[in-house]
């Protein structure tokens, strides 16, 4: 028998993607600010981009808003954050 999950479970479970490769900066950093706003807290985000300045630019913005930033990663030119929206 499985127990049904909390609602604040599955929502904290679900990850958004937000694909912003080939944008440039300020873009990256803006549009990652208004998808987390319009997050529920506990969501999860993750971000898609190339630009090489959101390495610096998005991790700034995620400790400003103090969000959680849970991961990063970097293949080529493609850069994945993961932002865990505070509660």
């Amino acid at each position: 028998m499985t127990l049904p999950r909390p609602a604040a479970m599955l929502r904290r479970m679900t990850t958004t993607v937000l694909d912003l490769t080939g944008l440039k900066c300020p873009l990256p950093a803006l549009k990652t600010g208004r998808a987390l706003a319009a997050l529920a807290p506990g969501g999860r985000l993750e971000v898609h981009c190339t630009d090489p300045m959101a390495v610096i630019d998005i991790p700034h913005l995620v400790r400003e808003r103090g969000d959680l930033l849970a991961h990063t990663e970097q293949s080529g030119p493609r850069l994945v954050f993961l932002i865990e929206k505070a509660a």
